[in-house]
């Protein structure tokens, strides 16, 4: 007979909010080892995951048939962190938090003890800071250390603030009119939740009024229409805000946040990786890709950095970490350096200008640190013949 394979580890999927969190038998959270798809359709479907190694050595979580477990242990419910309500105890856990921040997170010591007291105090918290820096990582890394339910709202993305964040009005032949309450909701209903508001600088001004007396320490309510008389909603005890924001004048998508909204919050901001800090990420994330080639990915990334802050900048934005990325991602995948930045990187940058454009430039940036740039043309048709134009003037 066929020997059935043992999983190392078994996992039961439980959801919290809208997050499918994973438990193995130890009551160890191991969320962040399964992905969303896997988690939910165990969720869904019932049944249990099973770590399995492969020949290859690497290991995949799948569906654990009763004729591979026979048994399995109760899951210990128990949450991975119990956070504290003692003064003492409390100054004890932030201080010593930084062992649940993510390694894949590049965030320093004081900033991630910050984040996390402000969580842990029920604070307001405004993530900012560039582009793919790692903002929404961060907050996410928060709801995960303090396991708490969590809910995400995408504001950037919301046509309609009103339905999002209070509900609609429906109209059917049975019940006639009725109003159904969104998510949001519910959601500020559910003590000691943690709620995300992804993409708030690029919210509608209707969010924002409709949050002001949600965010508000001295108010904490939603009210459900504007007339008087009219339903309030009371934001439940615990329950912690964290936005995140792209603030400036680069981010022309972005509105100028009102003041009186970023009162409400406490701001954490988010750092630029040093070269140093960029390249740890990528070799952690990439282990198998060779590391002088990801030391150069991070030395591109930061000369783009550093010339976009300087005073006679030739580009208006350095190559930001989610880019680095997508790039190493791209290495991994048997892409060369040149291959990778003509598809990721080079198309982030204006050609207007020929040999003088913003693409130009960051090309012969990333050409310096291509294996063998002689066989390349560093400029296509178009940007020579534009070159070629612009000589007559």
């Amino acid at each position: 007979m066929k020997q059935v394979q043992q999983p190392t580890d078994v996992v039961r999927i439980e959801k919290s909010g809208v997050r499918f969190n994973a438990w193995d038998t130890n009551g160890v959270k191991r969320t962040s080892e399964i992905t969303t798809g896997a988690r939910k359709r165990a969720f869904e479907g019932g049944y249990l995951l099973g770590r399995f190694q492969m020949k290859n050595g690497k290991f995949q979580w799948r569906k654990v048939n009763d004729s591979m477990v026979e048994t399995p242990s109760p899951v210990d419910n128990t949450p991975s962190v119990d956070v504290p309500t003692d003064h003492a105890e409390i100054l004890n856990f932030i201080h010593n938090s930084y062992s649940l921040k993510p390694k894949m997170l590049m965030m320093s010591e004081l900033k991630w003890k910050y984040l996390v007291r402000s969580g842990v105090r029920g604070k307001n918290i405004m993530m900012t800071g560039p582009a793919g820096c790692g903002k929404t990582m961060a907050a996410k890394s928060l709801v995960n250390s303090l396991d708490r339910p969590d809910y995400y709202f995408n504001l950037g993305a919301t046509q309609d603030p009103r339905s999002t964040l209070i509900g609609n009005t429906h109209f059917d032949t049975k019940n006639g009119t009725y109003f159904s309450e969104s998510l949001f909701v519910k959601a500020i209903q559910t003590p000691n939740a943690v709620i995300l508001l992804d993409e708030l600088s690029r919210a509608h001004p209707d969010a924002w009024n409709i949050l002001m007396t949600v965010l508000d320490y001295g108010q904490r309510y939603l009210r459900l229409d504007e007339s008087n008389g009219t339903d309030t909603i009371k934001v439940a005890e615990g329950v912690t805000f964290v936005a995140t924001a792209n603030i400036g004048n680069e981010y022309t998508s972005t509105r100028v946040m009102d003041k009186a909204l970023m009162d409400r919050f406490t701001i954490v901001e988010m750092d630029v990786l040093s070269e140093e800090d960029e390249s740890s990420l990528l070799n952690m994330m990439f282990p198998s890709v060779d590391s002088m080639v990801l030391g150069n990915v991070a030395k591109i990334a930061t000369l783009t950095r550093t010339e976009s802050k300087s005073e006679t900048a030739r580009i208006t934005s350095g190559i930001s970490t989610r880019t680095t990325v997508e790039l190493s991602g791209l290495l991994f995948d048997g892409f060369t350096l040149e291959e990778a930045a003509e598809v990721s990187i080079y198309p982030q940058y204006d050609s207007t200008g020929g040999v003088d454009s913003e693409r130009t430039f960051v090309k012969q940036i990333v050409q310096k640190f291509c294996d063998d740039g002689s066989s390349n043309d560093l400029f296509n048709e178009d940007e020579m013949s534009e070159a070629t134009e612009d000589t007559t003037y």
